[in-house]
């Protein structure tokens, strides 16, 4: 077989092209941990429960200044630690989304993922990114066009929460949908 100088610089091309798309962060290399689909206490779908810590009765923030999204509906997806399986507990939050969006062909969301301070920053922009993509993928399967929906991360950069207390990581593994 003869090699011409096109094929030998199509192959090049090709393997940098291919070496340029991965990246050096793992995130199947995490540590085996319980990831069980409960949340921390207070820690819901529906947001964080302050009430029993606080004796102060509950605002709902995530739905506070959600504009033009649906009504009465959370608009924060939460997470447990390192990883980014939709919870069961996510799937009404989900789903009423989906329905707003369906109905709504005009409307765009945008997927904010988000991560606790721990880790390095490109490891948490990367987590980031696969949770805002795992709800996106979870809107697409209940019908919701691809092209209203973006997915994006912002790592570690915008906390919900400051604090070192597990309350606190909770509240910062997240997607927000944001219209």
């Amino acid at each position: 077989m003869r090699w011409t100088m096109k094929k030998i610089w199509a192959g090049m091309l090709l393997a940098a092209l291919l070496a340029g798309c991965s990246s050096g962060v793992k995130l199947d290399e995490v540590p085996v941990e319980d990831k069980s689909a409960r949340a921390p206490s207070g820690v819901t779908a529906k947001g964080v429960d302050m009430s029993s810590q606080t004796g102060v009765s509950n605002v709902n923030a995530d739905k506070v200044g959600s504009g033009i999204g649906p009504a009465g509906v959370a608009h924060v997806v939460y997470f447990d630690y390192d990883s980014f399986v939709v919870r069961a507990d996510a799937r009404p939050v989900i789903e009423s989304h989906a329905r707003f969006l369906q109905a709504n062909k005009q409307r765009k969301a945008n997927l904010e993922g988000h991560t606790d301070e721990r880790g390095g920053r490109e490891y948490n922009l990367a987590l980031g990114q696969k949770r805002a993509e795992a709800v996106r993928q979870a809107l697409t399967l209940l019908g919701v066009p691809d092209s209203q929906l973006e997915a994006v991360s912002y790592g570690k950069e915008k906390l919900a929460a400051q604090g070192a207390t597990e309350l606190d990581y909770a509240k910062n593994r997240r997607v927000e949908i944001r219209y």
